[in-house]
This record gives structure tokens, C-alpha cells and sequence, in this order.
């Protein structure tokens, strides 16, 4: 199984580098999900020389008071026997470091640039990666120690500020707390202890570890933390012994270390019986053997949150679009493609597949008849205005038995008025014509991530749209024209003469411009309106449908069709030209779509082989 603790720190190495660690998301972070191992200890209590021993090389920034400043995720990858031992650190990826003295002070630097040269503390984690033959897969975060009192230099906050970030680490329930402890101190004042046990009440996360047994004052030993009688934790309390300050200054290596702790413990009485889990060497192993159990008991979830996140990503970048082609028939092809979008998304409008076309059916069946009834006609067929057009039509001959002229005089000027309703009803479908536009557009992804193109099809749609209202007036008012200019004698001929009617067809030609006359003149003409009017009422949106929706349908962007095949390569650029903060996303989520498949494949792979 060393090779699944391999994997998750590759997967933890490719998050932080994708900067997937701790980003704003909707669900939990891939980096969240992987177990860890925070280390955890108040300052001076031996954290640093336990990780040195563990790792076997000598590296870590000494000193009094916070060294360690901000959190150090350290992962351990065992490498082939006989390899060369090198460092990584993630801000230098083609850089490796073979002197391990280099890289304590490349800790210190990286520090520095992010805290200045002061006391300060940073939740900005640095990512170290050793590879050795002499060390098990393994993956550490060392936080600043705990401390009581700010000193000089720091703010006064610092005592709670290293609280909270050490918490918001073991707070996670996949991490696993590596509690360090003096024994030359009193358990029960342990900030290790303290805090663990406030985020892990039963202690079934928690690892004590109890250093500086060898300098624990004579009489005493730590026999009974390490047989888990004084504070008793799930597992086993182990012990360390660590290079004294005289052994770092003489440079004695951690091989000659580790053997003088195997024969502390195998040599002092009182830990005889406990030496066989005693020591950095039995710890390491512990901890790599646990880290891969519970990386184990995990990979179902792994597996869950992966998949979600390949799905979150997928939809992600089918919002953002795909990348724009290099040369200039691709992107010629990108445009109509997009365009192609557009208009289909469009026709749906009018077709009823989407919203918005059932209006123009409610301009005509609503609109356009509400508009005709409310016609009034009561200025062209008042009594004075037909006297006055019936006498203006005789001139000085009066008409002999019918007001002809009369007739088509006050028909022409009332048909006229029906301009109005026919122009406005070309109007009201250009506008919902417009608006089909406008959403069409916000409908289709691609138009958003090109601005320019954008712009340009909605401009060239709404030309179109201007084209066709001006051909659609222009045939809609010729109808009310027609209607002007040629009567429908029929009309007529079916109205029952006067004569018939017992009148006498010899009365005075005075007496016929009586009123009862006039008025019988204006019935006529009103029920010949209204029968040109509920005849126009079916003929009107015919016309409009005929000119606007249904070219509207059929060409909106045939002519920048035409107009696009002549642009040179750099107008076509110009108009794919996508905002620098998209590409830049696509590409970064592109990159994490690649991160969470390999995962997802490798993680899938493992799991089959349990």
C-alpha cells in the first residue's frame, strides 16, 4: 500500500501547485479530502528534531523563540536503494537540492519574503518534497509552535493567531494530530495535549509523542505517560530521544542519533520492556503505517468528491467554451458555428420550443383588432363632413341619381385611418422580433465569451430585422392602399336602391342632401369600412408575417454570412478576441480537470486492487 500514500501526496503536490488548496468552491477541496498528519507543539518542544529524525537529514531553521513561522508541509517520498537524497521545494519545481543545509536556508528566505524579517506568522504554507531510500512515504505539516506570551516584535495577537491556524488544521477530521510533548515538563500544561483534546475528545486521532526523556530529572522517568496510565490516547504513546544542542553543534549525524536512541531504550531500565515502540525510526513507521489505513477507510469519499469535481469542472468549462483555433479557416468555421448556435436558438423562439414567439400571434389576434375597433370615424361621417365632401365631389353639376365621387371621397378618407393600426401592428412584431434577438443571445454560451462577435451579430441581426420592417411596412400600407384605390362594386350593387324602397326618384335634388339622405350615405360607407376592415384584419398579418417572421426565420444573418467570408485573418482575430480572465480560467481549469482524471484513474486503480 506505499504506493496509495504516494499517490495522495502527488495528488496533494498537483493541488497546491493548481492552487486547488483552500479555493472558494461549492464543494469541499480535493486537498481537504486527503488525510494528513499535522504536527502539532509548543515552542521548544522538541518538533523540530522529531521531524529530522524521521526524515533522517538535518534541515529545519533553528533558534530561540517562533522558527518555525509558517505551516511547512513536508512529504516524504521513499526512493530506489542507492539513490541520491534531494529536496524540492513547490515555488522552486526545476530547482533540487542535494545540500540540506541549502535547504534550511531556502526555508528561511521563502519565510522572509512572505513575513519580512520580523516575528510575524503567515497561514501561507511552504511545499518541501524529500526523496530518500531512508525514509517511508510519508506527508507532515509543521505548524509554528504554541506560545504563551507575545515577545518584542510581535503583535498581541500572536498567541491566539497561532491557535486559530494550527486549529483550522486539526479541526479536519482526516488529519491525523501528532501531539509532541516534553517529558521534562508536566503533562497536564502540554499546549500539544490541550489542543488536541478540545478538537479530539477521545483521542482517537491523536498520537502522542513524548520527547526529551533523557533529560527528565533523576528519580524520575515517563514510564507511566508511556503506558497511557496518566492520559491514555488510542494509540500507544511513543517515546524519542533527540540530538542534544551539543550533538547538533558537533555535527553528528542522524544515523549515529538513531542508533544512540535504540540503545538508550534498550539499555535504561525503566524502558527496557518498551524499546521495541520506542524511538523516531518506530514512529515513522506508525505513523506511514496509519496514515495508509486511514487513506484506506477514505477512498470511497475520495472517489465521491473527485467525481463531483470532475463534474463541477466539465460544466465549468462547457460554459466557458472551447479554446479559439490558430489558423484563419478555423476560426472562420468557430464564428459560423457560433452563429449557426444563435439563429437555431432563435428559430426555436419562433418555432415555440422556447419563449417568446407566442407574442406575435397575440399582436394579431389582440392587438390589431382592439386597434381597429377603436378606429373613430366619427369625424369623417359627421353630417357636415359628408355634405360637405358630397357637394365638393358634384362640383357644379350635381350628381344625377348616386353621390359616386361622394362615395369614393368619404371611403378613401375614412380607409385611410387604417393606416395607423397596420403600421403600428409592422412596429409591435419588430420589436418582439428585437427582443427574440436579445435573448437568443444571452441564450448562446459561445456569444458571451466573444464580446466583439457579440456585438457584431447582434448588430447584423438587428439590420436585418430594420430591412425587413421597412419591406414589411412598405407592403402592409399597400394593402390598405389597394383597398383606397379600387372599391369592391358588388358592395354596392347588392345595396337595395332607393326606388325599390317606394322613394321618388323625381324629388328635388335639394332635398336630397336632407339629413335622413346624409345619413343613409354615411351608414353605407361605415358598413363598407367595417366589411374592408375585417377583411384587412386577416390580410395585414399575413403581409407581416410573410416580410418580417418568416424572413426573420429564414436569413436573419444571410448577409453578414456573405459579408464575413470576405474579412481578412486579423478582423477574424479581432472578433474571437475573448477576455484575457476566461482564457486564463479555461486553462487553469483545464489543468485541474487533467489533475482530478489522473487522480480519479489511479485512485480507481487502487481501490480495485484491494
Amino acid at each position: 500500500m506505499e504506493n496509495l500514500i504516494s499517490l495522495v501526496n502527488k495528488i496533494q503536490r498537483a493541488c497546491t501547485a493548481l492552487g486547488d488548496h483552500g479555493e472558494a468552491s461549492a464543494l469541499p477541496t480535493l486537498w481537504d479530502s486527503l488525510p494528513a498528519i499535522a504536527v502539532v507543539g509548543g515552542q521548544s518542544s522538541g518538533k523540530s528534531s522529531v521531524l529530522e529524525s524521521i526524515v533522517g537529514k538535518d534541515f529545519l531553521p533553528r533558534g530561540s523563540g517562533i522558527v518555525t513561522r509558517r505551516p511547512l508541509v513536508l512529504q516524504l517520498h521513499k526512493s530506489d536503494e542507492g539513490s541520491r537524497e534531494c529536496a524540492e521545494f513547490l515555488h522552486l519545481q526545476r530547482k533540487r537540492f542535494t545540500d540540506f543545509s541549502a535547504v534550511r536556508k531556502e526555508i528561511q528566505d521563502e519565510t522572509d519574503r512572505e513575513t519580512g524579517q520580523t516575528k510575524q506568522i503567515s497561514s501561507v504554507p511552504i511545499h518541501l518534497s524529500i526523496y530518500s531510500p531512508n525514509v517511508v512515504n510519508l506527508t507532515l505539516v509543521d505548524l509554528p509552535g504554541l506560545t504563551k506570551v507575545a515577545v518584542e516584535g510581535q503583535p498581541d495577537t500572536i498567541v491566539q493567531d497561532i491557535e486559530n491556524m494550527v486549529r483550522s488544521y486539526i479541526e479536519k477530521p482526516n488529519c491525523i494530530i501528532l501531539a509532541i510533548s516534553p517529558a521534562n515538563q508536566d503533562l497536564a500544561t502540554s499546549d500539544a495535549i490541550k489542543i488536541s483534546r478540545e478538537v479530539d475528545h477521545a483521542g482517537e486521532r491523536t498520537i502522542g509523542v513524548l520527547t526529551k526523556i533523557d533529560l527528565m530529572d533523576k528519580g524520575t522517568d515517563a514510564v507511566d505517560i508511556l503506558e497511557g496510565k496518566s492520559y491514555r490516547l488510542k494509540f500507544p504513546w511513543i517515546g524519542v530521544v533527540n540530538r542534544s544542542q551539543a550533538d547538533i553543534n558537533k555535527n553528528v549525524d542522524m544515523i549515529a542519533a538513531r542508533r544512540r536512541e535504540r540503545e538508550y531504550f534498550a539499555s535504561t531500565p525503566e524502558y527496557k520492556h518498551l524499546a521495541q515502540r520506542m524511538g523516531s525510526e518506530h514512529l515513522a513507521k506508525v505513523l506511514s503505517k496509519h496514515l495508509e489505513t486511514l487513506i484506506k477507510s477514505r477512498i470511497p469519499g475520495i472517489q465521491s468528491l473527485i467525481n463531483k469535481k470532475i463534474a463541477e469542472l466539465e460544466t465549468e468549462l462547457s460554459r466557458l467554451g472551447k479554446p479559439i483555433a490558430a489558423d484563419a479557416g478555423g476560426k472562420l468555421y468557430t464564428i459560423m458555428e457560433i452563429c449557426r448556435l444563435f439563429d437555431q436558438n432563435y428559430r426555436e423562439h419562433l418555432d415555440g420550443v422556447r419563449s417568446g414567439g407566442d407574442k406575435v400571434y397575440n399582436v394579431f389576434d389582440n392587438q390589431l383588432p382592439a386597434a381597429l375597433q377603436r378606429l373613430q370615424f366619427d369625424k369623417q361621417l359627421s353630417m357636415e363632413n359628408i355634405r360637405k365632401l358630397i357637394t365638393e365631389a358634384d362640383g357644379y353639376q350635381p350628381h344625377l341619381i348616386a353621390p359616386e365621387q361622394g362615395y369614393r371621397r368619404l371611403i378613401e378618407s375614412t380607409l385611410v385611418t387604417i393606416r395607423g393600426p397596420a403600421e403600428a401592428s409592422v412596429d409591435a412584431i419588430h420589436s418582439i422580433l428585437k427582443d427574440l434577438v436579445h435573448k437568443a443571445m444571452n441564450e448562446t454560451p459561445e456569444l458571451k465569451q466573444y464580446p466583439a462577435l457579440r456585438t457584431e451579430v447582434g448588430n447584423a441581426a438587428m439590420e436585418s430585422l430594420e430591412r425587413m420592417r421597412e419591406q414589411s411596412k412598405k407592403a402592409t400600407l399597400q394593402l390598405v392602399d389597394m383597398e383606397c384605390c379600387y372599391l369592391t362594386v358588388d358592395f354596392f350593387r347588392k345595396l337595395p336602391q332607393e326606388v325599390d324602397k317606394g322613394g321618388n326618384p323625381s324629388q328635388s335634388i335639394f332635398d336630397r342632401y336632407n339629413e335622413a339622405y346624409l345619413r343613409r350615405i354615411g351608414t353605407t360607407v361605415l358598413s363598407y369600412v367595417n366589411a374592408v376592415c375585417a377583411g384587412l384584419r386577416h390580410s395585414i398579418p399575413k403581409s407581416i408575417v410573410y416580410c418580417q417572421v418568416r424572413e426573420a426565420r429564414r436569413s436573419l444573418l444571410d448577409f453578414y454570412y456573405t459579408e464575413l467570408g470576405k474579412l481578412e485573418q486579423n478582423r477574424l482575430s479581432a472578433l474571437l478576441n475573448e477576455d484575457p480572465a476566461i482564457m486564463e480560467r479555461r486553462s487553469a481549469l483545464a489543468k485541474r480537470l487533467e489533475l482530478y482524471r489522473s487522480a480519479q484513474a489511479e485512485i480507481d486503480t487502487v481501490a480495485w486492487a484491494k
